[in-house]
């Protein structure tokens, strides 16, 4: 590629808005026999099994599968970036006529970011902590000789504007620290784009994110890779995701691809049954939602063992003799569409396993007593000079809050990073000093405990954090790590202790021998699956799960939602389950409570709530939520645009108003919104949720729900305007 290309990228906002047309070229990577092998002193592992597929000009192609799958193992080969040794790479990657695998290292730099550029999972892990944006952004010109000195900062700050970085001129002298996730990964792919590459390689790039910042990043991208005319492969887990994003899927599973097509092929006729799996195991924002969701059993192979028959055989319904004798190869189905399974053919003419979940009953939401109250609660952290300095003001990370949770069920308890979810939670178990307010439990006030009673009630209250191996101590068993809260709380001999660990490792669907291995030989799942048996010892009554399932795949996240229901349904215990996820709150919550900077904005039963959100934040939230589905279009005008603002420094009046494209002047911007019970147990925080309410009732006689919101909402403002003169 000219150095020109390069430069001619670094445009101006209205030159990129003139460009909205791609045309699919021809193959631009073409990958063949692509393996990957590491040599280990426990042996070889093979990551990657002889995998073949191409990227073509102008497009999106997803790859996706578990975790463990091959997915970005494949990709880093492609760009040379695995260390050899361990790694044995083989096989052909050929990117514009230039074979990848082999090349010298020198044409390698030469070649990464400048023609092919990756954006990483975690970009603090990526970005240099003590150097500007700014300053990152202009090395990748400097490097590859696009511009230096001012012309280089000059364009970084271009690019920063170009990626959506507000006040772009003034925050590229800003570091990492001082960006959200969302700002710093639009930073990374500012510094992934400066060169102009023909191929973007984004791996996991939003999985981290609020769904909010997630829509706001899929939409970035769609259009920059209109505006580069570039290909972009999307490495990811969640196929709701893929669903807006992608044009070709291809499906890995054990190192290999199983299944590859269009997105109409593969979301609307599923051949593999690792694919249909994976579809099935995604909760949905619509429909009934079922007691059980649909999971895959067991875990993805070992990879240090090679595969005699289909990898995929021990988790699959459909297996027979063959499945496991004999490994099927990627056979052509349709114009595009490949799949490698012995029984596609069988699988095509049923849909068993759709038809079943549909039969399921939706569970009823019934009022009980409740267990817990929470009123007026707040939890203020003050701001200081230095470790004694003197205070300089205060982050209000709770400011208020009133909620209930009922015994026996599921309060969700849904915003962004930042609303104040997590604290909330951690003060209900006084893990944080509350600042004002109470919160009765049985009867008991929280607030109030000290000392030996707080002990005491601890027992009764536990927590699942959203890292489990951050909240083990790595050097202790698993068997320990389960049995340290029974052992400080006393509540057994040594044999009755190891009784109910060897019964809570079964409840929880590990075996009893898991008792003597490490936290650091487990999956992300089996993690999890350790951490809710500790947080059973103590047979507590409420458990608060802190974003227990947003860091796993979608099968396990799939397989854990379902413990979670079954130990509530046996053991009767109550949940706070913290989430960004409205899908995976919406299956396991009896009552949806919204929260934003500190506050309740909504809170109502979950049916109630998803089917009539009366809160704009609410509605933004459920708009943003990707469904892995072909038949939703997304407005791209309902996303929410720009990040939380600082709990340190709310906005006056309703604190959503600066986000709020429903907001009006002299109105959202001075008073703040109480919570009032608009409809029975449906509450609501917004000047407006009466005509968001009758904008709902009146839907498809004068329009579109947002349409009529509008015009009573523009009325509304007329007449407050004409009062106010």
């Amino acid at each position: 590629m000219s150095g020109s290309r390069g430069q001619e990228l670094v445009k101006s906002s209205t030159e990129f808005e003139s460009s909205d047309v791609r045309d699919l070229g021809g193959s631009l990577l073409r990958v063949r026999g692509l393996t990957a092998r590491f040599e280990t002193r426990y042996g070889p592992v093979h990551a990657v099994n002889g995998v073949d597929f191409d990227a073509y000009r102008g497009e999106t192609l997803a790859v996706v599968g578990e975790s463990g799958s091959g997915k970005s193992v494949s990709m880093l080969s492609i760009m040379g970036l695995l260390p050899s040794p361990p790694a044995v790479i083989s096989g052909s990657a050929v990117f514009d006529g230039e074979e990848l695998i082999g090349m010298p290292q020198q044409r390698l730099r030469e070649l990464r970011g400048r023609e092919i550029s990756m954006i990483f999972q975690d970009p603090m892990s990526s970005l240099n902590p003590v150097h500007t944006v700014g300053a990152q952004v202009a090395e990748v010109l400097e490097i590859h000789g696009m511009a230096n000195g001012q012309t280089a900062k000059r364009k970084a700050v271009e690019l920063l504007d170009r990626v959506g970085i507000p006040d772009s001129k003034r925050r590229a002298d800003d570091y990492p620290h001082q960006f959200s996730g969302g700002m710093r990964q639009r930073v990374m792919i500012a510094m992934a784009l400066a060169a102009g590459p023909k191929l973007l390689i984004a791996d996991e790039p939003t999985t981290a994110l609020d769904v909010t910042i997630q829509a706001q990043i899929i939409n970035l991208v769609r259009d920059l890779r209109q505006d580069f005319d570039m290909a972009v492969i999307w490495i990811t887990h969640d196929l709701g995701v893929v669903a807006e994003l992608a044009d070709r899927i291809v499906v890995m599973y054990a190192g290999g691809i199983v299944e590859s097509g269009t997105v109409n092929e593969i979301y609307g006729a599923t051949k593999h049954p690792y694919t249909a799996g994976l579809l099935r195991s995604i909760p949905s924002l619509s429909g009934v939602v079922p007691e059980v969701l649909d999971e895959i059993p067991g875990s993805p192979p070992d990879m240090s063992a090679r595969f005699v028959g289909c990898p995929f055989a021990p988790r699959c319904p459909h297996a027979h003799d063959e499945s496991h004798t004999q490994r099927p190869s990627l056979e052509q189905v349709g114009s595009t569409h490949f799949v490698a399974c012995w029984h596609w053919k069988e699988l095509s003419s049923t849909n068993v396993h759709i038809d079943r979940l549909r039969e399921r009953q939706q569970r009823s939401s019934v009022v009980v007593e409740p267990l817990l109250s929470v009123r007026g609660l707040k939890t203020h952290f003050p701001i200081r000079s230095g470790l004694f300095g003197r205070t300089k003001g205060t982050v209000r990370a709770v400011d208020g809050v009133d909620l209930d949770v009922s015994r026996g069920q599921t309060l969700g308890l849904v915003g962004e990073s930042g609303c104040g979810k997590s604290t909330l939670g951690r003060t209900v178990l006084r893990l944080e000093q509350p600042t004002e307010g109470t919160m009765s439990f049985s009867g008991v006030d929280l607030a109030s405990l000290a000392g030996s009673e707080l002990r005491q009630m601890r027992r009764r209250i536990q927590m699942i954090f959203q890292d489990p191996y951050a909240s083990m101590n790595p050097g202790m068993k698993v068997s320990d790590v389960i049995a340290e809260p029974m052992r400080i709380h006393r509540t057994g001999t040594d044999r009755e202790i190891r009784d109910k660990v060897t019964a809570l490792l079964e409840r929880v669907g590990l075996q009893a021998r898991s008792a003597d291995r490490y936290p650091y030989e487990f999956s992300g799942g089996q993690r999890q699956r350790i951490v809710i048996a500790r947080a059973l010892s103590l047979d507590p009554e409420l458990i608060v799960c802190d974003e227990p399932v947003s860091a796993l795949d979608v099968s396990v996240q799939a397989q854990i939602i379902n413990l979670l229901s079954d130990l509530q349904r046996d053991l009767g215990v109550s949940y706070i389950f913290i989430a960004h996820d409205l899908a995976v709150v919406r299956h396991l919550s009896h009552n949806v409570s919204v929260m934003y900077l500190g506050k309740i904005v909504e809170r109502a039963p979950r049916d109630d709530l998803y089917s009539r959100p009366l809160h704009p934040y609410t509605e933004a939230l459920l708009k943003a939520v990707p469904e892995a589905t072909i038949d939703r279009p997304r407005s791209r005008a309902s996303i929410i645009q720009g990040d939380l603002p600082s709990p340190a420094n709310p906005p006056p009046g309703c604190h959503f108003n600066t986000r709020c494209p429903r907001a009006v002047s002299g109105l959202c911007d001075t008073e703040e919104p109480s919570l009032r019970e608009l409809e029975p147990s449906h509450w609501v925080a917004c000047h407006f949720a009466e005509e968001l309410q009758t904008a709902l009732s009146t839907r498809g006689s004068e329009g579109s729900s947002s349409e009529t919101y509008s015009k009573q909402a523009n009325n509304r403002d007329t007449t407050r305007k004409g009062d106010n003169e």
